[in-house]
């Protein structure tokens, strides 16, 4: 088995190890029980965000995005990610992205400190399809705009979701 380093995997020769899971519960605890917990100014560590007298855990937005170009080239796909993640002043922990054939399709995720960037693209349609879903003080909807001018298209649609409404 070969596998791509953790940076971008772009091996399409790699064999898929065997999918295993393991669940466990765990208690859940408040954080203020925890001996010696450091503590934010705001004395929360959960990163809910709470606005207008709702509070969640984070914005979950789903963008389609028709009509885009270099949906196929990894480096542009890389690139719009880490652009996304920057200027949604969020934290990147890891990058991994999937070439496909024939079709040139990609499919990745960036990990993020906040969650998650997910992409899937189509380029035999010009259709990429995102999730961002973060929470505490990022901005996700500030990478909307990132991914419409790195995939060259006018022609989105995007929703908004609250996870976790307290």
């Amino acid at each position: 088995m070969r596998y791509a380093s953790p940076q971008l995997a772009v091996n399409t020769e790699a064999e898929a190890p065997e999918a295993r899971a393991e669940v466990r519960s765990v208690p859940s605890v408040h954080l203020k029980a925890v001996p010696n917990m450091p503590t934010e100014s705001d004395d929360r560590l959960d990163h809910f965000i709470t606005e207008n007298g709702l509070t969640f855990a984070g914005r979950h937005l789903i963008l389609d995005l028709w009509d885009a170009k270099g949906i196929d080239d990894l480096e542009r796909v890389e690139q719009a990610m880490r652009e996304a993640v920057r200027v949604a002043g969020a934290t990147l922990l890891h990058i991994h992205l999937h070439h496909f054939s024939p079709n040139g399709g990609v499919s990745g995720v960036a990990v993020l400190a906040e969650s998650h960037i997910s992409i899937h693209t189509w380029p035999e349609c010009g259709y990429a399809a995102l999730d961002i879903f973060m929470c505490g003080d990022a901005q996700p909807q500030r990478a909307v705009g990132v991914f419409r001018e790195a995939f060259e298209t006018d022609r989105a649609h995007l929703s908004e979701h609250k996870r976790g409404v307290v």
